[in-house]
């Protein structure tokens, strides 16, 4: 695995610290994590075992699983990038990610626990028409892991090339797909319970490594925050970093830009798959809704030390230096932890970032295939016939193919802010999924075409725009270079695709002559508020 990227390394004198010390933490993270999925995969005998690890993981396991794999490339490397470019509008990522969680908490968490068995699908099909509507969450699902995983390639490309130098295109593409292999097999042996392991050590670890670089950072300026602002202002030579408006307040399209960007974070995380199938792997809706709690209480703190990191990059650093490093404004991070405590600090903090993306793609990896295997092969295709052999067998083909397709994305995507493009997909799944799931659970008159319309309206929307937004081409930084058919003015759809979504779905139920069971509605929603009957249905 190593080879080739040593071979980038070796041409390059871009990389901090020592490429071979870097190698080396990064291999001994891999292997140890490696023995815990081989460790947990024993266990992998039936669907409910691969898809939600048999239900038995507290709610503190859960919560803390939540964290790890909501931290991701985006919080770690993204936001503090963020941050240390763009000051006070980039702490606006950590700020709507960590609301989201509000609305995970009351609108859904519990209530999709109660419900429903493995994905979203069991709770669409539940007292809709099952066949249209799981083809349609299935399809949901696949769009939506696939945006959020694009972001975490990217990441991994960044984190990777700044650690061992390479500045090539060709090497960063190798690192990307060497992630992508890793993943595949952390989910083709360990499953989600393999998974769920490897995600709680990761938070446990990447809390514990930003705690000690927040706490050096105060240290280095007498633990006063205004000092460490002072610092920012000082090396940056711009006092508009502690000022709303450096990247959103530059004209009416970008506060236009900024409200979409909150509605989709605000909005997106109830929505996201691999979020959703978390609530499954707990053994009740009471554990999930703790789960929850303790994600809030892990995530918020956590959040509180990208400020600090983020402005003490733009201290100790600088905007410039940042910009001009390998990976660009994703290794602000790396290069924090490199000014402070040399190579051994950086290759650990790396390190934990580096095990940070591949939890958070093998969660989004797994999800996607259950949802695949799920609600396509085995409930429509099968009709409900398929064996849990079967069934699971399918989930593994669907991780390669994945893991496939997402090396290429990645590749495609490498050089964005990986904070950006999770924000599309947070856009992608509010527009998508977030609707449809609302309705379900609260509304008595929706029906399968009001979720088909939402859930394809919402998705094809979303897509189109930012298709033809600044992110694609038309910009310095767009995925097309030189290409410019942007269209649309704003980076992210979600202020157009979300509310589209809300209408299509009230628009298609009240045109529907056929009437969805009343019975359904009526035990769906006596099992979503009480979890009477949850039991017994996810039993097996």
């Amino acid at each position: 695995m190593s080879a080739a990227i040593l071979v980038q390394a070796s041409t390059a004198s871009t990389s901090p610290g020592d490429p071979i010390l870097n190698i080396a933490i990064f291999g001994a993270f891999v292997a140890v994590t490696m023995v815990i999925v081989f460790r947990a995969s024993r266990n992998n005998k039936t669907a409910s075992d691969y898809y939600a690890a048999g239900r038995s993981f507290t709610g503190g396991q859960n919560g803390s699983a939540i964290a790890g794999d909501y931290l991701s490339a985006a919080s770690f490397l993204g936001i503090v990038g963020a941050i240390a470019i763009n000051g006070y509008d980039g702490f606006l990522y950590s700020i709507g990610f960590l609301v989201a969680w509000v609305v995970a908490l009351l609108v859904v968490a519990e209530l999709l626990r109660n419900t429903g068995k493995f994905t979203m699908g069991d709770v669409l099909a539940f007292r809709l028409r099952q066949r249209p509507v799981r083809i349609a969450a299935a399809i949901s699902t696949l769009v939506v892991s696939f945006f959020y995983l694009l972001a975490q390639m990217a990441g991994a490309g960044g984190l990777v090339s700044l650690l061992l130098g390479i500045d090539e295109r060709i090497g960063q593409s190798v690192v990307i797909a060497v992630v992508g292999a890793l993943m595949i097999l952390y989910v083709l042996v360990g499953g989600m319970k393999g998974t769920t392991w490897v995600q709680i050590i990761k938070a446990v670890l990447l809390i514990a490594g930003a705690g000690v670089m927040t706490v050096w950072v105060l240290a280095i300026n007498g633990f006063s925050f205004p000092a460490l602002l002072d610092a920012a202002v000082a090396t940056t030579g711009n006092p508009a970093i502690l000022e709303p408006g450096l990247q959103y307040g530059l004209s009416d399209v970008t506060r236009l830009d900024f409200l979409s960007l909150g509605l989709a974070l605000v909005l997106g995380t109830a929505a996201l798959p691999h979020v959703l199938m978390r609530f499954y792997t707990v053994p009740t809706a009471k554990e999930a809704r703790k789960s929850v709690v303790w994600a809030i209480w892990l995530i918020g703190i956590f959040y509180v030390f990208t400020l600090v990191l983020g402005y003490g990059a733009a201290a100790l650093i600088g905007p410039e230096a940042i910009a001009a490093a390998p990976g660009g404004a994703n290794s602000a991070a790396p290069l924090l932890a490199f000014e402070l405590g040399g190579p051994v600090l950086l290759g650990i903090i790396s390190a934990v970032a580096f095990a940070t993306i591949l939890a958070v793609v093998a969660g989004l990896t797994i999800t996607a295939a259950a949802s695949f295997s799920h609600d396509v092969y085995a409930s429509v295709i099968k009709k409900g016939k398929a064996s849990p052999q079967q069934e699971v067998k399918v989930a593994r083909i669907t991780v390669v193919v994945i893991g496939l397709v997402a090396i290429v994305g990645g590749i495609g995507a490498n050089g964005q802010n990986v904070a950006f493009l999770v924000a599309l997909a947070f856009a992608v799944a509010a527009s998508a999924n977030l609707p449809t799931i609302v309705y379900s659970l609260f509304w008595k008159g929706f029906t399968t075409r009001g979720a088909l319309w939402s859930m394809y309206g919402g998705l094809t929307t979303a897509i189109v725009l930012i298709a033809l937004s600044p992110v694609v081409s038309g910009g310095e930084r767009s995925m097309i270079p030189g290409a410019d058919f942007a269209i649309f003015p704003l980076s992210n759809p979600g202020i157009v695709s979300i509310p589209l979504a809300f209408l299509l779905g009230w628009l298609g139920s009240v045109l529907e002559r056929r009437r969805e069971s009343s019975d359904k509605q009526t035990e769906m929603e006596v099992r979503s508020l009480t979890g009477v009957g949850a039991e017994k249905a996810t039993a097996h």
